[in-house]
């Protein structure tokens, strides 16, 4: 077993561990910005009562001394402006300096998504890390648990002594994997102070010259499920402690944005073995990904709706995946919307369709403010995404009002022709069924519900008759090829060939260690 650190572990029977962090999915693709004020602030207590892994009594919570410090949230977006950026990272740094002031601190759970993006800067969450790395010192040990989606940058990972992420797409297993990378965190800690491990692991790193969006590489079909069914096997040999792959953020054109794998533990060759396993793993199957759903042109995908439907397969659902605000589409983009009122059997009302949803904050307190039954003439969506169509002229009567949603505010229920249009004043992803309920609409009474989504969430997928995936424009238009990736390196599949007649060299897919430390003093 190689060591990697020779300080000798917290003295203290309970460590003391700070928490704290900024989750944000931003595409470079979509216009607008994601400012502060769109940021859910959680702050001290509030900020671990967030988590229910560390509710009062809960094993976690007794193990350690948890500081609450600062972490922000928001809905996936365009990419925050530096001015931003640096009020929330001296927030977080502030804090963790106050934190430090008071006592010394033995670790800290670094809650990051790992797909940020600000404006002038090309890797925010390890540029973050590194300087959390410069207050605590080299003998306090950083821990993070993240998004399958987020890239996990050399910097990163020399940052941060103990790194996971999700291994399922959809992510059931978001809170599972942040409740890991925190018991990591303290079981290692407590490893140490008993002498058992070094304080410091290993970290076997291989970044894959693979970039794909999520919706290729969802884990309920393959080759994604039995690939990332190998993690824990890797995870439960001898010597490791974690295992990681990184499917990576394909809507950030930054040198970054790649998949990775990370394995985490103190046998250097079985961290190794089990990264670049891994890493071979996901190259061997890199051609087998596919689309979760059949896909098609939005005017496909609703022909087929349509067939669908008149032989009574009903609710079918059709994601308009190109403006999905919870992989960083704006959400107000029109060009479905246009589509869909050009429609003859929904000007009709031969074919009813629910449109989730569209935010537009003037129209919707417009909207509210005429009152149910009202007939409003309003002009709606695309004042932050006018890209690929401009705002719709809407003649519609308001069927439903709903205010004070944590999230959208105002919902306004707008209908014409078939058509019933979820009009917000805020951008929010309709992935509930209560959602629809809460609004007068029963998703599974209509005939089709068109959502800004990729693949479906768990609730909507276990209502949907059939759906389909439609390859619409936006700021995460899933067809990769269609945007301008001009800083993403190269060469990288599916934008390069590799081996053969003119193609690139094969990767080698070595895995390298990462971040060995020698610890300086004891804590």
């Amino acid at each position: 077993m190689t060591s990697t650190g020779t300080a000798p572990a917290p003295a203290r029977e309970r460590p003391r561990v700070a928490v704290l962090g900024a989750s944000l999915e931003a595409s470079t693709h979509s216009p607008g910005a994601t400012l502060t004020s769109d940021f859910v602030r959680h702050d001290g207590e509030e900020l671990l009562a967030a988590r229910p892994w560390l509710a009062p009594g809960t094993p976690l919570r007794e193990a350690a001394d948890w500081v609450g410090l600062t972490h922000y949230r928001a809905i996936p977006g365009a990419p925050v402006p530096a001015a931003d950026w640096a009020e929330m990272t001296g927030v977080l740094l502030g804090g963790l300096e106050r934190a430090l002031a008071e006592g010394p601190l033995d670790g800290v759970l670094f809650d990051v998504h790992g797909a940020m993006s600000v404006v002038g800067t090309d890797d925010p969450e390890a540029e973050l890390a590194a300087a959390v790395r410069r207050l605590v010192g080299p003998d306090v040990l950083v821990s993070t648990g993240m998004d399958l989606h987020g890239n996990v940058s050399e910097l990163l990972a020399e940052s941060c002594d103990l790194l996971t992420c999700y291994r399922m797409a959809p992510h059931e297993d978001a809170e599972e994997t942040k409740e890991r990378a925190a018991r990591n965190l303290v079981d290692r800690l407590r490893a140490a102070a008993r002498g058992e491990v070094p304080l410091r692991p290993l970290k076997a790193r291989v970044q894959v010259p693979v970039l794909l969006p999520g919706e290729k590489t969802s884990t309920r079909v393959e080759p994604a499920a039995s690939l990332y069914a190998l993690v824990p096997r890797v995870e439960a040999r001898e010597g490791v402690l974690d295992a990681g792959i990184w499917i990576g953020y394909a809507w950030a054109d930054l040198p970054r944005s790649s998949a990775c794998v990370v394995v985490t533990g103190d046998d250097e060759a079985a961290v190794t073995a089990g990264a670049e396993e891994l890493a071979r793993a996901m190259w061997a199957v890199r051609d087998e990904f596919a689309f979760v759903a059949p896909t098609g042109s939005l005017d496909a995908c609703l022909d087929a709706a349509a067939e669908a439907v008149a032989r009574g397969v009903r609710p079918f659902f059709v994601s308009d995946s190109g403006d999905n605000p919870t992989a960083g589409g704006t959400g107000d983009a029109t060009w479905t919307l246009t589509r869909l009122l050009e429609r003859p059997e929904v000007a009709s009302a031969s074919l009813e369709v629910v449109y989730a949803s569209l935010p537009d904050a003037g129209a919707a307190r417009a909207a509210a403010a005429a009152g149910v039954g009202a007939r409003v003439q309003l002009e709606v969506g695309a004042r932050v995404d006018d890209v690929h169509a401009p705002p719709v002229a809407l003649d519609a009567v308001v069927e439903h009002v709903h205010v004070g949603d944590p999230v959208a505010r105002t919902e306004v229920v707008l209908r014409t022709g078939g058509l019933r249009l979820l009009l917000t004043e805020r951008r929010k992803p309709y992935h509930l069924e209560g959602d629809f309920l809460r609004n007068g609409i029963d998703p599974r009474a209509a005939d089709v519900v068109v959502v800004k989504i990729g693949y479906l969430e768990p609730e909507l997928f276990a209502l949907a008759a059939d759906w389909l995936l439609a390859l619409t424009p936006g700021g995460v238009d899933q067809d990769l090829l269609r945007l301008p990736h001009e800083r993403i390196a190269r060469p990288m599949h599916p934008y390069d060939a590799f081996g053969g007649p003119g193609g690139a060299p094969e990767p080698s897919l070595e895995a390298v260690l990462v971040g060995r430390r020698e610890s300086s003093s004891p804590n």
